[in-house]
């Protein structure tokens, strides 16, 4: 199955879960003070509750023993404010971690939208959407618990079980080795559990990598589904990775069930051993309050024991999550800026393609050993059958690709010895996909230019004919567009996205198919706009309606890899090839 399919479970590389515990923890470090401030808060309510056991056995075996109920109330007064301190402890601890673990979420969050930006074409191309956004969404929320627990369970826990297990051996070693005697068997049934445990979680995490997949696809392709009455069938899928889901997961929760099962019958064997060698070896000499004491911290022994299970619990759940997000982040994008890459200046649009060679795979060669030459000003028109290459071409000196072989220049500077940014940021690019955001009509059209002004987004929207039927918009430039410009026709989008790519004045501009959506009548509008704007400029269209490209320079004929026939319209009408068989096809019956 396709590595890009819905249904397809991602691969994951193999990585130490704990090198990933601890690159997920070293977030914490940032904020070193809030936690060294945890852990004082977390040591006085670990003495409080250690203190605890020795009140209750004082007052037992001291004040109600020799009926001082003076003492009793003032140790009853004293416990009192003591936990009442406890508490408070523990909520001020809760606070800071819960602000503390939030904004590492944040930081995790922003890191991975950060660098999922600068990922190659070739990253989006082998992936749907919805499984991206299961990692920066859902994978990033599954770590919450962990960071928290880390420091707010993990050491307090931990500090109290070494604390117990020396005030038990303290008091009475033979009771203390008696109560662990179960311990043996615990630490077997946890391995055991752990090794099955994480390979089904990782298994549940890729089923819910699917299904958000599967529904991101869907609600983009509504449309679709109601055209062609596929409701039922979508239903039908949908129920099938809900069942996949719902299935690894059950597998998944099912043996992380049995960790607290192990620690209650452990606890269990543990207790009953406890008071059958306390009776037996102590019989009527041990103190009453001494031996409730003595219960009071089997109980804090094994209470923390369960709240580490269920740490660690958390851990092989969301670990997973983890895993994909590093391994994410880790993903190298396959275009970047080489180590002495220098600014692009100030262009005037001379392109130069020598011997290039490109495949998008090892299997699929687009471009062979192709050459040209555009001079400044020229506007070249690319035709040819789908898939032969065109918009390859324009993709290649964008460098949203990186060529196998060969050169590529502009203004005789090869684009991989300048920055990306510098050379994009001087090519006005409008493809097939007229996507807007939702924002206002201005917002949208400031993507062209973010420091644009008022006037030179109105000249762009004035030059293709966009201005008329903005301003008829409710609130004009201000009004408010839905998600993909729901409710504006396709024309209308395709002008806006038209005005947008024209508000930066490229000096390279591209245009894919920029006119496919535009009517006759506004292909007319337009057309005048269109002219203005590529005078003096470098510009390349992609067009498969050859009306639109009659006042070209040149026309490049791209067919099996290369540039087969090359002219201004009327020399290739002329030499009656490759362009003439298409320009017949298509107007012979006009």
């Amino acid at each position: 199955m396709s590595v890009n399919a819905v249904r397809a479970d991602e691969n994951l590389a193999g990585s130490s879960k704990i090198n990933t515990l601890l690159r997920l923890f070293r977030y914490l470090l940032a904020y070193k003070k809030e936690i060294i401030a945890v852990l004082f808060i977390m040591g006085g309510t670990v003495a409080i509750s250690l203190i605890n056991p020795l009140i209750i056995e004082h007052a037992i075996n001291v004040n109600i023993a020799g009926k001082d109920v003076n003492g009793l109330l003032e140790l009853g007064l004293f416990a009192a404010v003591l936990n009442i301190i406890y508490i408070l402890l523990v909520k001020l601890r809760m606070f800071i971690m819960a602000k503390v673990s939030n904004t590492v979420l944040l930081s995790i969050r922003q890191e991975l939208y950060t660098h999922i930006q600068k990922l190659s074409f070739s990253f989006f191309d082998s992936r749907p959407t919805g499984k991206i956004l299961a990692r920066v969404i859902g994978d990033v929320n599954s770590l919450k618990d962990v960071l928290s627990n880390s420091v707010t369970t993990l050491i307090p826990d931990f500090i109290t079980i070494v604390a117990v297990v020396a005030i038990m051996m303290v008091k009475d070693y033979k009771l203390a080795l008696a109560a662990l005697i179960s311990l043996p068997l615990l630490i077997i049934g946890m391995w055991i559990i752990q090794v099955y445990s994480h390979v089904r979680w990782q298994t549940y995490r890729k089923k819910n990598s699917n299904l958000n997949a599967f529904i991101h696809e869907d609600l983009s392709g509504m449309r679709i589904i109601h055209s062609f009455t596929a409701e039922e069938e979508t239903s039908r899928s949908f129920d099938t990775m809900l069942a996949e889901h719902r299935g690894s997961f059950m597998k998944a929760v099912t043996l992380n069930d049995g960790f607290g099962s192990i620690i209650d019958f452990c606890w269990g064997i543990g207790t009953i051993s406890l008071f059958f060698f306390g009776i037996k070896m102590t019989g009527d000499n041990t103190p009453v309050g001494t031996l409730i004491a003595f219960s009071s911290y089997i109980s804090m022994f094994w209470r923390p024991i369960m709240n580490l299970s269920n740490f660690y619990n958390q851990l092989v759940t969301n670990i997973s999550g983890a895993e994909r997000i590093f391994e994410i982040m880790d993903t190298k994008p396959d275009i970047t800026d080489e180590q002495e890459t220098k600014e692009l200046p100030v262009i005037k649009g001379d392109v130069r393609f020598e011997n290039v060679t490109f495949a998008y795979d090892m299997d699929t060669q687009v471009l062979n050993n192709v050459s040209f030459h555009i001079k400044p000003g020229e506007a070249i028109a690319l035709v040819g059958p789908t898939g032969a290459g065109k918009t390859t071409v324009v993709n290649l000196i964008s460098r949203f690709y990186d060529i196998q072989e060969g050169n590529i220049y502009v203004d005789g500077h090869n684009i991989r010895d300048v920055s990306i940014e510098s050379l994009r940021m001087q090519m006005g690019i409008m493809t097939q996909d007229n996507f807007l955001f939702s924002g206002t009509v201005k917002d949208n059209l400031k993507y062209g230019k973010l420091d644009a002004s008022d006037e030179e987004i109105i000249a762009a929207a004035k030059a293709v004919n966009a201005h008329d039927f903005i301003m008829k918009m409710e609130k004009g430039y201000d009004t408010e567009l839905k998600e993909r410009g729901a409710g504006l026709s396709a024309g209308q989008k395709q002008l806006l996205a038209f005005a947008r790519t024209m508000v930066s004045m490229p000096k390279i501009l591209i245009l894919d198919e920029a006119t496919s959506s535009i009517d006759t009548h506004t292909e007319i509008l337009v057309q005048k706009g269109i002219e203005a704007l590529l005078k003096g400029r470098t510009s390349f269209v992609i067009a498969h309606r050859l009306s639109t490209i009659q006042k070209a320079d040149r026309i490049f004929y791209i067919d099996n890899g290369g540039i087969v026939e090359e002219g201004s319209p009327k020399e290739l009408l002329e030499k009656k090839g490759a362009y003439y068989d298409l320009y017949m096809a298509q107007f012979k019956n006009i």
